[in-house]
C-alpha cells in the first residue's frame, strides 16, 4: 500500500453560507466513500508565495487550492478514488501523487 497526495485545483467557492455548508456535506459524503484509504482529509490552503532564486511574489504559482493524503494499491487506483470528489463538480481538477518513501 502507497501513499498518494491529491492537490485541488480551480473549482468555485459557494457563495452563501447555505451553498457552503452544503459543499461541506459534499465533501464528507465523498471522504465517507474513500473509507480506511483516507490518511488525512487535509486542509485548504489560503494565501501563498511563490519562492524563486532572487525572491519571491505574491500567491502560489500553481493555484492549487487544498490538499489530501490517501492510500492506494497504485497511481490507477488513487486516481479512480478521485473520481467523484466535488472539486470535479466546480469546474476543478485533481492531481494524484504517489508519495515516496524516504
Amino acid at each position: 500500500m502507497a501513499k498518494f497526495l491529491y492537490l485541488y485545483a480551480g473549482g468555485q467557492m459557494a457563495e452563501t453560507p447555505e451553498a457552503q455548508e452544503k459543499a461541506m456535506q459534499e465533501w464528507v459524503a465523498w471522504f465517507g466513500t474513500l473509507g480506511d484509504s483516507v490518511v488525512d482529509m487535509g486542509n485548504p490552503f489560503g494565501a501563498g508565495t511563490t519562492v524563486k532564486n532572487g525572491g519571491s511574489s505574491n500567491g502560489g504559482a500553481s493555484q492549487l487550492g487544498g490538499y489530501s493524503i490517501i492510500n492506494a494499491e497504485s497511481l490507477a487506483e488513487a486516481a479512480t478514488k478521485a473520481d467523484g470528489c466535488p472539486v470535479l463538480a466546480s469546474g476543478g481538477s485533481v492531481e494524484v501523487y504517489e508519495a515516496l518513501a524516504m
